[in-house]
Parts: C-alpha cells; structure tokens; sequence
C-alpha cells in the first residue's frame, strides 16, 4: 500500500533591515487576523526577546511545547514532532537563521523549517538581511561585523511569499533610545556601535536591492518559460585556491552572479597532482565545499600541475559561461608581462564571459 506524501507547505518570510524593525510584531498581527478568519495558526517558536508588546500580541494564539536542552541549559528550541503530528495549517517559528542547541536533531533552525515544509505545514518566519549566506563579506565591509547564523540563499529564492517590514534608520535608533528593542543598559553600547545611522542604511538598502533581485529573477523566469529553448542557458564556474581569506569570498560572490542570471553554480579547486596540501589548506577546501553545497552549487575537485589548462578545460567540460577568478598578489612587472591565470583565461577562453574579483589584500605594486 502506497503512502501518499503531503504537498509542501508554503513558506512566508519576513524580512527586515535590522532587528527591531517589528518583524515578529508584524508576523503576529497576521496572524492574529488569520486565526479571527477561521486559519488554524499557531506558534511553533517564539522569540520576544523581553519585548513586552511582542508578547502581548502573542497571548493568545495556540502556542507549542518546546524542547528543552540537553545537560539542564536553558535553550530551548522547536518541538517539530509534535507540530508535525498536531499539523496546524500555518506554524509561526521565529529567528530563521538561529543555531540549534547541541543535542538537537537538526543544527539550524532553517532544517525545522524545511522539515516543517515538508510535512506540508505552512510556515511564517522571519530573518534579518544580515544573516543571508552570499552576504555575509558584505555585511562585514559594511558594519565590521562577521555574522556567524546566516542561513542559504535558496530559501529566500524559493520562498512563496516575502514581506519586508521597513523603518527608517532614524525611526529604529528611536525605538532603540526609548528602550523598546533592548534593555536599558545595552541602549548605549547599540546606538554606537551596530546600530548607527550609516550602518542601518547600508543594511535597509540591501533588504531592498534583494527584493529587487528576486523581483527581476522572477521576471526573467517567466520570460524564459514564455519563450523555452530561445535564450542559451547560463553556467556560472567559480575558481578558487587554498587561501581563508578570499575561498568562501569567491564562492558568495560567484553565487550572487548565479542568482541574478539563473545559471547553476560551480566551485572549482585544482589539487596538486599528489594531492598533497597543507592542513590549514585541507580545512579551508573543506569549509568551502560545505559552503557550496549549502549554496545549492556542485563541488569540483581536481588534481593537476597545472591549475590554469586545468580550469581551461573545466570551462568546456562544464560549459560554462561565465567564470569568477580573485585578484592576485602579482607584482606589476609579471601583469605586463601578461602571465598568470586571469591573463592566460581571457586569452584562451571562447565565449566565456571573465569576472575578476577585487581583493582587498592586493597592494596593486
């Protein structure tokens, strides 16, 4: 006897700038107006953070047990069983991007949410811009922070809906001084550090730029459904080495480019012939490949002494169209003289488009 799997849910993202903005306040007011017109909603996590209207608002939805950690900590996090076997029709679980406690079944929170989907619940969330994965160098030049919860791209990319709740800098760093987003003694330790004016523009204006990037990729979507086998498809090959600080760089910014020409993703990394790497080198190979695939893209490892023809030959194997490379640490003489991988590719390469990517430990000399 066959079992008939359950159609996914839908997933509703929230999406704001910056935390504070009333994302989770917003949530629950539609989901307050959701319950009033007969929807069985109900909170499966909630995070208030001590924000008394916050949980105001919540009092009086259906809320879910939750589980607690191991070793008597105080974490507690979603009971996805029991919403699986409760199946309310939507599931409000807040801080897409939180880590899990250690013991839990899942590691992040995005992997509840994905198993919630699933089992066909609907689920609203929300999430700040900051923590999107092919963000995160940016967000770093932006604010001087390195966020460390991001989840992947694709669940924005294929979320059902998106809601951005919006407030101006001005307007939040005022909550933030009346004592409506954090407690008082940590009013002034915000406003001065992530939350200044310059910061929350940068970060309001890249919620909107990702709007309008899904926005343009739906309609490049359509476009492409509309006329099927007109346009060549698009093959995005990121190449990258062994160094920390510009392997996950190359790869966030090869996705991007990804994204916005709706091509597959490729990360290659060509091993010495007798594979022979440093362990610092081995760890780097390994975060970017658990980056890749987290980004939705294919892994490539090859071995080869010769890394350019290697990637040369990757382009045609792949059919690749567009190829990402980082910038090197070449002095000027060895530019003129036209020799080292980006010079040989855009010698070589037919038909492939060449993006180069700044580093911003390259002196220029």
């Amino acid at each position: 006897m066959s079992t008939i799997r359950p159609s996914r849910g839908r997933l509703r993202i929230y999406l704001g700038g910056a935390a504070g903005v009333g994302k989770t306040y917003a949530c629950l007011g539609d989901a307050l107006l959701a319950r009033d017109e007969g929807v069985d909603v109900l909170l499966g996590y909630l995070e208030p953070h001590g924000r008394e209207r916050t949980e105001e608002r919540a009092r009086s939805l259906e809320r879910a047990p939750v589980l607690g950690a191991e070793r008597g900590r105080a974490e507690t996090e979603v009971d996805v069983d029991w919403l699986l076997e409760r199946r309310p029709t939507v599931a409000i679980v807040d801080e897409l991007a939180h880590t899990n406690a250690s013991g839990s079944a899942r590691p992040k929170r995005y992997d509840d949410v994905e198993r919630l989907l699933d089992g066909g619940i609907e689920v609203w969330t929300t999430v700040n811009i900051q923590h999107l994965e092919s963000l995160n160098d940016r967000i770093r030049a932006l604010t001087g922070v390195t966020v460390r919860e991001t989840f992947p791209d694709r669940l924005i990319r294929d979320a059902d809906e998106i809601r951005l709740v919006d407030l101006s800098p001005a307007a939040l760093r005022e909550r933030i001084a009346r004592g409506l987003v954090y407690p008082i003694d940590q009013i002034d330790r915000a406003l001065t550090g992530f939350f200044t004016l310059e910061n929350l523009a940068g970060l309001r204006a890249l919620a909107l730029h990702e709007l309008a990037e899904i926005a343009a990729a739906e309609a490049r979507s359509i476009r492409r459904d509309a006329s099927a086998g007109v346009t060549a498809a698009e093959r995005v090959l990121v190449a990258i080495g062994g160094r920390p600080d510009s392997a996950n760089r190359l790869i966030r910014a090869g996705e991007r480019l990804a994204e916005r020409s709706d091509a597959p993703l490729y990360v290659l990394v060509v091993e010495p012939q007798d594979g022979r790497v440093s362990a610092e080198t081995a760890r780097v190979l390994d975060e970017a490949e658990a980056l890749t695939r987290t980004l939705g893209g294919t892994f490539l490892r090859r071995r080869s002494d010769s890394p350019v023809d290697q990637v040369l030959q990757e382009l045609e194997a792949q059919q690749i169209t567009q190829v990402v490379l980082g910038q090197t640490h070449r002095s000027r003489a060895r530019r003129l003289a036209g020799r080292g991988m980006i010079d040989t590719v855009l010698r070589r390469s037919h038909g492939v488009d060449v993006h180069v990517v700044a580093d911003p430990g390259a002196t220029g000399r």
